[in-house]
């Protein structure tokens, strides 16, 4: 591409006969030359611009990347965390299952302990009762046997 400068610094050979006006031609050059370089800048501040352009997209994609990733990362880590509590939530229920059986069992087992306890103290107040009434009746001969004096 061509520079303003090479633009600015271009000289022409100049022919006495049917030349160009050297003067219009310089003009012109100069006309040329301001509106070369307006637009040159232009050129090069927007090559910059892209150049920054670039640079930041290219960032923002890694940060894009980045931020995938650690999104996939933090799925996946929820789903174990998930998983780890559902397993733990599962093995808590078996453990209050078993717990219960066991102590229910323990009941059952006490239960029937009270029961035959309960039969026998009821076997000991019926022998009791019995002693006692044949006593009872025993002391009712001897007060009929016995007279009164008169």
């Amino acid at each position: 591409m061509i520079t303003p400068l090479e633009i600015e610094n271009k000289k022409f050979s100049k022919k006495t006969l049917n030349g160009y006006d050297p003067e219009e031609v310089d003009e012109f050059l100069d006309d040329l030359t301001k509106d070369y370089e307006k637009i040159y800048k232009e050129v090069q501040e927007n090559r910059k611009e892209v150049e920054e352009l670039k640079s930041k997209l290219e960032h923002y994609t890694q940060i894009e990347s980045t931020l995938q990733s650690t999104l996939l990362l933090a799925q996946s880590a929820s789903e174990e965390v998930k998983s780890a509590a559902q397993k733990q939530a599962e093995q808590i229920v078996k453990e209050a299952e078993l717990k219960a059986k066991e102590a229910t069992k323990g009941l059952e087992a006490e239960i029937t302990e009270k029961k035959k306890e309960l039969e026998n103290v009821n076997k000991q107040f019926d022998v009791y009762k019995a002693k006692m009434e044949s006593l009872l009746i025993s002391q009712l001969e001897l007060l009929k046997e016995i007279k009164p004096e008169d």
